[in-house]
Formats: C-alpha cells, sequence, structure tokens
C-alpha cells in the first residue's frame, strides 16, 4: 500500500502552487509546456477560458518566485519565461473568434469613415458602389438599403451594424456565418480605402477641385504664382460683390498651401478688405502675437477679438502699438481702460498710439486722462496725439480742453487746439 502523497503529481505541474511549494525555473517550463499544448487542442471558447485562467496562474506565481539571478553574459529566466507567457496570450488571442461585435464594430467604423470623410465625385460613386456590393454580399445576414448618396451609404451601415450586433450568433457554433460576414466587411473596408477622398488630392489639385482657379481662367500673367493671381482676383470680385464665398476661395488657400509668401498676401488682402468672414483663422494666428494678423483683427472689426488682444498691450512697443491701433479700429469700449492704462507706458510712441486708440474708441471716459497727457507728458508726440482724441470725442468739454492749446510750445498740438476751437 502506497502513501496517497506518491500519486500527487510532481511539483509545478498542477496549473498552481502549493502553500509553501518552492517553484523553480523548470517547474514554470514544464506548466507552459502543458499551457501551450492545451491551447493546441483546444476546439471552443470554454477551453480558451481555462487557458486564459491558467495562464493567469502562472503570471501570479511567477511574479512571486525567488528566481536564480543570471550569470553574467547569460539571459535571464525570468524574462524568458514572462516572454512565453506573452507568446501564448498572443496565441490564444489569435485563436478566439471570430465574434459578431467585430463584425459590427468594423462595419460602424466603415460608416463614420464614410460620414466624416469628404469624397471626390469619383470617390463618392466608389463608396456607393462599395457599400451596394457590401449588401449583396451579406443578404443572407442583414438587409443593407440601396444606397444612392453618401449619407445614405453610411445611414445604412450603421443599421446594418445594430442589426448585426444583435444576431445571436455563438462563436463556436456560428463560426461559418461569422467569418463570413467579417470577411465581407474587411472587403468594404478595403474598397472604402482605395476610394478616393478629397484628402487623397494634391493641393494645387483641391484648389483646382473647388473652383479656385475659374476666377483666372484664361489669364496669362506671368509676374505672380497663379494662387496669388487668384487670390487678388478674388479679393477684387469681393469689393465688388461683398459675396462671402468669394472669401471662402481665398481661405482655401490658407489652410491648404504651407506658405509663408502666400500667407502673408493671404493676410495682406484681408488686410485691405477687412471681411468678417476671416475671423475665425485670423483670430487663431492673432493668438500666436503675429502683428499681421492682428491689423487684420483691425479691420475686421469683431468685438470677439478685444479679450485677445488686451493681453498683448503687455508686450514689446512694437506689439503693443499695433494691437493698440487694431483695438481703436474695433472701437469696442470693453478695452478702454486697458487702452488707457498704456498712457502710463515709458515709451513715447506708445503712449502716443494709446492717445489715439482712445480717440477712435470715442469713450469719454478717456477725457480726463487725455487731459492729462495733454497737460504733463514730456513727449509732444504724445500730446498732439490726444489732442488729436479729445476732437475725436468730440464733446463740448473735450473740445474745450483741446482748445486751450492754440499756443502750445508744439505747432502739432497747436494745429488739433484750432480744429477744437473753430468748431
Amino acid at each position: 500500500m502506497t502513501n496517497g502523497d506518491d500519486d500527487a503529481e510532481p511539483d509545478g505541474t498542477d496549473g498552481a502552487s502549493g502553500e509553501g511549494e518552492t517553484l523553480g525555473v523548470e517547474d514554470f517550463e514544464a506548466r507552459l509546456d502543458d499551457a501551450e499544448d492545451t491551447l493546441d487542442a483546444a476546439e471552443t471558447e470554454a477551453d480558451l477560458d481555462a487557458v486564459e485562467e491558467t495562464l493567469s496562474a502562472i503570471e501570479d506565481d511567477l511574479a512571486d518566485a525567488d528566481l536564480p539571478e543570471p550569470d553574467e553574459d547569460e539571459e535571464d529566466p525570468r524574462e524568458t519565461l514572462e516572454g512565453r507567457v506573452s507568446d501564448l496570450r498572443d496565441d490564444l488571442a489569435d485563436q478566439r473568434g471570430p465574434y459578431v461585435e467585430d463584425v459590427a464594430e468594423e462595419i460602424e467604423t466603415v460608416a463614420t469613415t464614410i460620414e466624416e470623410t469628404r469624397w471626390t465625385d469619383d470617390g463618392g460613386d466608389d463608396v456607393i458602389g462599395a457599400v451596394a456590393a457590401f449588401g449583396e454580399t451579406v443578404v443572407e445576414h442583414v438587409d443593407v438599403t440601396d444606397p444612392d448618396s453618401i449619407g445614405v451609404a453610411s445611414e445604412a451601415l450603421t443599421v446594418a451594424s445594430d442589426v448585426v450586433a444583435d444576431r445571436d450568433l455563438d462563436p463556436d457554433d456560428d463560426t461559418e456565418a461569422i467569418v463570413s460576414l467579417l470577411d465581407a466587411s474587411q472587403q468594404l473596408a478595403d474598397d472604402i480605402d482605395a476610394a478616393e477622398a478629397f484628402d487623397d488630392l494634391s493641393v494645387r489639385q483641391k484648389l483646382r477641385y473647388d473652383g479656385f482657379y475659374e476666377v483666372i481662367e484664361g489669364e496669362h500673367r506671368k509676374d505672380f504664382p497663379p494662387e496669388l493671381n487668384a487670390v487678388l482676383s478674388w479679393e477684387q470680385r469681393y469689393k465688388e460683390t461683398r459675396d462671402p464665398d468669394d472669401v471662402e476661395q481665398i481661405l482655401r488657400v490658407l489652410d491648404l498651401m504651407d506658405s509663408e509668401f502666400m500667407e502673408e498676401n493671404v493676410l495682406d488682402a484681408f488686410e485691405r478688405v477687412g471681411p468678417p468672414e476671416a475671423f475665425d483663422p485670423v483670430h487663431q494666428r492673432a493668438q500666436r502675437r503675429d502683428k499681421q494678423a492682428i491689423r487684420v483683427l483691425g479691420k475686421i472689426g469683431d468685438d470677439r477679438a478685444v479679450e485677445t488682444l488686451v493681453d498683448f498691450l503687455d508686450g514689446d512697443p512694437a506689439l503693443q502699438r499695433v494691437t493698440l491701433r487694431a483695438l481703436g479700429e474695433i472701437g469696442s469700449t470693453e478695452a478702454t481702460q486697458a487702452v488707457a492704462n498704456c498712457l502710463a507706458e515709458d515709451n513715447d510712441s506708445v503712449r502716443s498710439s494709446a492717445a489715439r486708440a482712445l480717440g477712435l474708441l470715442g469713450d469719454t471716459r478717456a477725457i480726463d486722462p487725455l487731459a492729462d497727457v495733454l497737460a504733463d507728458d514730456d513727449a509732444d508726440e504724445a500730446r498732439a496725439s490726444a489732442a488729436w482724441a479729445l476732437n475725436q470725442i468730440g464733446t463740448e468739454r473735450a473740445k474745450e480742453i483741446a482748445a486751450e492749446y492754440t499756443d502750445d510750445r508744439a505747432y502739432v498740438v497747436q494745429t488739433e487746439a484750432e480744429k477744437a476751437a473753430n468748431v
């Protein structure tokens, strides 16, 4: 009669360690060999679940195991074992499924791609054809509405994805059906990927596709690149028509061309015509303290820029001057206090620009600070600007203050004072 312990499996081969048991490298190798054999023989999801539990147990024991340190130039046995576990997990993942949820996700991904992509005419036709072909392939499993437009194609696939997700298909019993649906959805994804999207075109192809060059058809000017010729022509049309579509054409260059030359010329055009439709992209550039974009914001005159611009009044004098001018042109009295604060700047030209901006704002709250500049500032440039600003504000009190300086030491101040006195 043998002791019951004689029937126990060798340490480490039963899928879990015993309490107080010390596991060595050979024990883990044996358990991993068993797990690999079990995985090769697995036929159902339940079999695969069992393998996953075994691998998790091995990982837990490996984390707690006191394995020998490798000698110099020898491979670390712990890393080797962990690598085997990782490889087995990859093999396990490859053997799982297929799942009907994978099919539904693939279809929904394609539907999202179709909806969010801008397609060329040819690409759109290919998309519609691909969805129609997909519907013919999977008609046994799901009814896909025959598409006649991009919108219908996207909606039809979204509905098909929901229907497929609700199908009660078991990965073990319905493998053939799931594989058929998965193959069809992957073919659909490949066909959509092959269809021509707007982003597949070169920059000039995109501009041509959107009719950007139509405005210069028949012209043969050689002194400018065609893109600049077109920008100047769209600018001229906008001056005549004030059609927002003309601005959209110019904005295409700003959006598509990575060219400092073209960006500068587009902003020049916007500075000349101040189109409200250009506010967002120009404001985005102005937030980087771009002086040209700030000047354009002044020409556009949108109050939404004020909050951004007042933050630039603590910059270098050149930035302060262009920002003050833009705030004055915008004309929002929300900027009055921030502009008035610049009357105390050390730089003469900044104080002068601040005074002129207050004149453009026309806020009567600026009368007293402007009077102080006129009376006390050492720079005639700033004092003349203060007198000009008081004239611009134009109230009786503002005029009276400016008119007091008709015999001022500075001719430029006298000139503004005489204007005030003669009104």
